[in-house]
């Protein structure tokens, strides 16, 4: 199995990220990427300009970051026949490797604006480099620009950053210095493709953690109300676990719970909600062991809520703090 180590630039309309048709917010105008062994050893190379199709002028912080004017890229080829050449190069038998997590659903929407089919029918493994340096090297586990982490390795720098051969070319040499096997156990997965249904649902256990990865439901409501979603059990022994703190929604971006299990301890779920550009709802939870502290700090969040949702008192008068909406906290 060989590893491909993909970079891409992309520009974007000059008002934002706005598509004309609204399918295609960003277009890729370079592909870059490096083939690795099973050894992690370089062994091939790939790098080309696309001409591009949707915007014609070139967005000023694209222009600036990249050193790439639009009318040298007028005589490349269309991204069609770019991509095409690229999936050929990749081979049969590769695993994706990026730095953060974005590159593989763009390269796929691009695709899909031409009509060329997905890499899978489900969520797609990857490496994110990134995330795996984090996981190696930062106690913190933050993630750091791709340069931060070439000078922390001391990795050569000889060849200029921030286009897209020249980044695929560094995130390999910083992946190549992923040593542990536990660290190399952290793949992460694109959502381009969501889970039609129960067949294509994503189970994975990461030693510390677990994700899930949920079918799509025709609502947000019909998705928290599934059984398999609000099922509470331990994720280590799959026995059923008391609830202590109830799900809830800090920021309205994810909602949290914990629940007590009599054999490993406290269980955060983390569940994060995802819609598509079809009005359909999926999500992503993963729950892990944490200690007291964190389950004192949650609590905590919780309980301020919960406070800040008490009805008013007309005698009191109203209160000063805003109210949450009424689905931030699931009873």
């Amino acid at each position: 199995m060989n590893y491909i180590v993909l970079d891409l630039e992309w520009n974007q309309g000059e008002s934002g990220p706005v598509a004309p048709d609204n399918d295609i917010p960003f277009e890729i105008i370079e592909i870059g990427a490096v083939k690795l062994n099973s050894d992690r050893v370089m062994i091939d190379e790939f790098s080309e300009l696309i001409k591009p199709q949707v915007y014609k002028t070139m967005h000023y912080v694209t222009g600036k970051l990249i050193h790439l004017k639009m009318q040298e890229l007028s005589f490349e080829r269309p991204f069609d026949e770019v991509v095409k050449n690229f999936l050929d190069w990749c081979g049969e038998d590769y695993v994706f490797c990026t730095w953060g997590p974005l590159d593989l659903f763009e390269l796929q929407r691009n695709m899909a604006h031409y009509n060329i089919e997905a890499f899978s029918d489900r969520p797609l493994a990857f490496y994110d480099v990134q995330k795996l340096f984090a996981l190696e090297y930062d106690e913190d586990k933050k993630r750091r620009a791709l340069e931060s982490a070439v000078d922390f390795l001391e990795i050569d720098k000889d060849i200029p950053f921030h286009r897209a051969f020249s980044d695929a070319y560094y995130t390999a040499k910083v992946f190549s210095r992923i040593h542990r096997s536990e660290t190399l156990r952290h793949y992460s997965y694109d959502l381009f493709t969501p889970p039609i249904d129960k067949e294509h649902e994503i189970y994975s256990f990461f030693g510390d953690y677990d994700k899930y990865i949920s079918r799509l439901f025709p609502s947000k409501d019909a998705l928290l109300a599934d059984k398999d979603i609000k099922r509470n059990v331990c994720y280590l022994c799959n026995k059923a676990s008391k609830r202590v703190v109830h799900p809830f929604s800090p920021s309205g971006k994810f909602y949290l719970s914990v629940s007590l299990c009599e054999t490993h301890g406290y269980v955060k779920s983390k569940i994060r909600i995802k819609k598509t550009d079809d009005d359909k709802y999926f999500c992503v939870r993963t729950r892990k062991i944490v200690t007291e502290d964190v389950v004192e700090d949650i609590k905590k969040r919780y309980n301020k809520l919960k406070e800040l949702k008490k009805p008013v008192n007309p005698a009191k008068g109203p209160k000063t703090s805003k109210r949450k909406k009424k689905d931030d906290i699931i009873v």
